[in-house]
């Protein structure tokens, strides 16, 4: 693994500040202002959201679009502290992988509806008459947007290391600890920037609905730009959806400048190779930084802290099923595990289907089922095409940095469009030429989960080793050769972990999807997407609890049979070392 050494400038006899200080003071006072806001606006009391009500005058944007930006920030941290705790445990413990791992895949295959369901008046009565308990509801619900794509992309890297480094890491008889943080984190680091990215451009989607909260007969509309869309649609505003974009492309931008691009240029020492990489990413902020000895001397105590924690000889954390018992052992705390498992799974459906029993019909299960291949269909179709299109698209891009950090503004801005703005056109166009709704509407589905294939093959064609494209160079590897010889077994296990992802969005999605509209005029497809936005609509608690669950067995059952096995192909056949 090929690391760059940064050696700062001297600091000089002279005492005052240097335009770099001031500009980075600058940009840390900022910083404590923005936390010191978001810290005030959440604790006013619930009934100031009914003395200021949402406004469109886009005059209002900037600050709206502030506390949107200071919510994802907040679930984006979280999500990186449950990748780090979930992705561990998943990848080093094999029975608690058993677990995780499909756990993980009913989580991000739970509509933000259901999540919204159970969790708004559990955050509302942990907070009352408060705005924080509204601000953590909708901070949760962004998270679930955000979560499952970093910790699938750090679980994969964690089971892809190469062999010669965990060997190494063995030789230097680092402990569990040691090694999460020498060789797990740092060799997971350039995916899991680039997940990171999707991840916060991804939450964008859910914002709508994260930001207007009903509970019952009660409303929250939180200050925010997904609610300021939300109403626009409602009312029909063409322009405030223009001024919202606009809104949106600026964050997306403040974004780039002052936390991606840094954290893509700095991510880059991280990259798994064997020589120096042709041409490194830059970042003026990550620069700034660096030359400005303000920042080293209010960083110092931190970066000593990091290093007290990182190099603590704490025992390796309990491995439960790493294969260090006798093999009559292991196998019988197999079948006891599994035994456990199945119990429990067992006793959750029976109480699924004894609650499901009392209020619907076997009728009512064959409707979802149905719609539910119907989704599946459509799942399928948009999967195949976004596949066809965007691998090449991420190769060309991953394999020429300066273009990848000159694209990666666009493909934030594209990948956080929210598919919710689209849709009015969509209904229009459909009704005006008198289109196929079943066909026409199902864009919609993969619009805004198709750029977590695209960002994961940008990652893997990023991180592909040089020593490995000279190789194939020397070999004279070209056309179609290259492509099945080289490059789409480097990039395999990222391609799998952005097409599980962009799969379980795409059924996610199909709530919204399936049900467009735009003022008064609604197209509706069959499909379980519509079933489950029908039954929440009608207020029909276990219709939705039944489709969820039906959506729940389809995408689990999808990633078992389908993109489980080619993820352990991957592991085993096509991984680096």
């Amino acid at each position: 693994m090929a690391f760059q050494k940064y050696t700062p400038p001297a600091i000089g006899r002279s005492m005052w500040l240097s335009m770099w200080d001031l500009m980075a003071l600058l940009l840390v006072i900022g910083a404590i202002v923005l936390i010191a806001y978001g810290a005030r606006v959440t604790t006013v009391p619930l009934s100031t959201l009914e003395a200021a009500p949402l406004s469109l005058d886009p005059s209002n944007l900037p600050v709206y679009a502030l506390r949107t930006m200071l919510r994802m920030l907040l679930a984006i941290a979280l999500s990186l502290v449950f990748t780090f705790i979930y992705a561990a445990a998943a990848a080093k413990s094999r029975r608690a992988e058993m677990v995780l791992v499909p756990i993980l895949d009913i989580l991000q295959s739970v509509p933000i509806l259901g999540f919204l369901t159970f969790t708004v008046t559990f955050f509302l009565n942990l907070f009352p008459g408060s705005v924080l308990g509204a601000e953590l509801a909708s901070v949760f619900a962004i998270f679930t947007s955000q979560a499952w794509n970093m910790t699938f992309s750090m679980y994969q890297s964690m089971r892809n290391e190469p062999k010669d480094l965990e060997e190494a890491t063995q030789s230097f008889h680092l402990t569990g600890w040691q090694r999460f943080w020498r060789l797990d984190v740092p060799f997971a680091m350039p995916g899991l920037v680039w997940n990171t990215m999707m991840s916060m451009s991804g939450g964008w989607f859910f914002v709508v609905a994260s930001e207007a909260i009903t509970v019952g007969d009660t409303t929250v509309t939180l200050p925010g730009v997904g609610s300021y869309v939300a109403l626009a649609i409602k009312e029909q505003n063409i322009m405030a959806i223009f001024y919202a974009t606009m809104a949106m492309l600026a964050v997306i931008l403040l974004y780039d400048q002052f936390l991606f691009r840094p954290l893509v240029a700095w991510a880059d020492k991280f990259r798994f190779e064997t020589t120096s990489s042709e041409t490194v990413p830059s970042s003026w902020m990550l620069d700034l930084f660096r030359r400005a000895r303000i920042t080293r001397l209010l960083a110092a105590p931190l970066a000593f802290l990091s290093r007290l924690v990182w190099n603590l000889r704490l025992p390796a954390l309990p491995t439960f099923g790493s294969g260090d018992a006798k093999p009559a052992t292991s196998r019988l705390l197999d079948r006891l595990w599994l035994a456990f498992i199945v119990l429990a799974a067992g006793y959750a459906a029976y109480i699924s289907i004894i609650y499901l029993k009392a209020n619907i019909a076997w009728s009512d299960v064959a409707t979802a089922v149905g719609n539910g291949f119907i989704t599946l269909l459509r799942v399928t179709v948009l999967m195949i095409l976004a596949t066809l299109v965007w691998v090449p698209v991420g190769v060309w891009i991953g394999l020429r940095p300066k273009l990848a950090q000159k694209v990666q503004p666009l493909a934030q801005f594209l990948a956080a469009f929210p598919a919710n703005i689209a849709f009015p056109a969509f209904v229009v166009l459909i009704v005006h030429f008198g289109l196929n709704a079943n066909i026409w509407l199902s864009p919609l589905m993969i619009l805004g989960t198709q750029w977590y294939i695209l960002f994961n093959v940008i990652a893997g064609a990023s991180a592909f080793p040089s020593d490995l494209k000279e190789a194939a160079n020397s070999f004279h590897l070209r056309g179609w050769r290259w492509w099945f010889k080289v490059i789409l077994p480097g990039i395999f296990p990222y391609y799998i972990t952005g097409a599980i992802t962009a799969s379980g969005g795409a059924w996610n999605a199909s709530i919204v999807a399936e049900v467009a509209s735009w003022g008064d005029t609604q197209l509706t497809t069959p499909g379980l997407g519509s079933y489950i936005a029908n039954a929440t609509t009608a207020g029909d608690f276990p219709r939705v609890v039944l489709g969820i669950a039906v959506m729940c067995i389809f995408v689990t059952l999808f990633n078992r049979l389908f993109w489980r096995p080619l993820y352990a192909f991957g592991e085993r056949r096509l991984r680096l070392g």
